[in-house]
């Protein structure tokens, strides 16, 4: 097991949940899980870009392991949110100690992040797709070429999404994924092969938690991309009992 305090010793003090960043409640302890991914996915170079986006909002403090097996041998209660950066891709999934460890983190009132490929992280798992709220599935095209795609928001009320406008990135435009269960879009992008409309972020409850599930991050650049981080930063404040703060100072 190897757990970093923040990636590159980021582990930051919070502020009060719903004021601005320089009260003195205790800060949300969210632990972003990673460690193996489809070849292409550079995690090694992602994570730091994910949790240096996440620990702009001081009220987050961010702990990385690379080893998803954690998540059977952790207490999982100690953390506020969980952020899912990983996909077994050739490789078994944790297993169903940790299947049944996040299947209850989540239910008791945890949050829980799903960020780019993550969308297969447990891919023999049938909850999984309700958890998620959308997983992957082989069997549909991936996503389109890489390259650039506007993204629309497609709710400007909600408290992740309030304020944020259309935004271009360079990154892989999922059209990969698969479910009935009910989501509410944050984001869209269209496909430049087919011209339909995706859902490139989007929010679901599971028992008493929060779902964050947001498709965007393939690589350095497109995690770097500012709105990607922002999305990100807010989603994970959200799932984690937060009110998105609009700017960080």
């Amino acid at each position: 097991m190897k757990i970093m305090a923040g990636l590159m010793g980021l582990l930051v003090l919070a502020a009060g949940c719903n004021g601005g960043l320089h009260g003195h409640s205790e800060p949300k302890q969210v632990l972003v899980v990673t460690g193996i991914d489809y070849p292409g996915h550079k995690w090694q170079l992602t994570t730091p870009v994910l949790t240096t986006a996440l620990g702009l909002d001081e009220r987050l403090a961010v702990s990385v392991t690379e080893d998803p097996n954690d998540l059977a041998r952790l207490e999982l209660s100690r953390y506020d949110a969980l952020v899912l950066h990983f996909m077994d891709w050739e490789t078994p999934d944790p297993g169903p100690t940790a299947r049944a460890n996040l299947k209850g983190f989540v239910q008791d009132g945890g949050g829980l992040v799903l960020v780019h490929f993550a969308c297969g992280a447990f891919q023999a798992w049938d909850e999984f797709g309700l958890l998620a709220g959308r997983a992957w599935d082989p069997n549909l095209r991936g996503h389109d070429p890489h390259g650039a795609f506007t993204v629309e928001i497609a709710d400007q009320t909600h408290p992740i999404t309030r304020d944020l406008t259309a935004f271009e990135t360079t990154d892989e435009l999922y059209t990969c994924l698969a479910g009935e269960t009910p989501i509410h879009v944050l984001a869209t992008a269209q496909s430049k092969v087919d011209h339909q409309n995706y859902p490139i972020a989007f929010v679901l409850p599971y028992g008493k938690g929060r779902v964050f599930h947001c498709v965007l991050g393939h690589d350095v650049k497109a995690l770097a991309n500012p709105p990607v981080g922002t999305l990100f930063r807010r989603g994970t404040a959200w799932t984690a009992g937060l009110t998105p703060v609009s700017q960080i100072e």
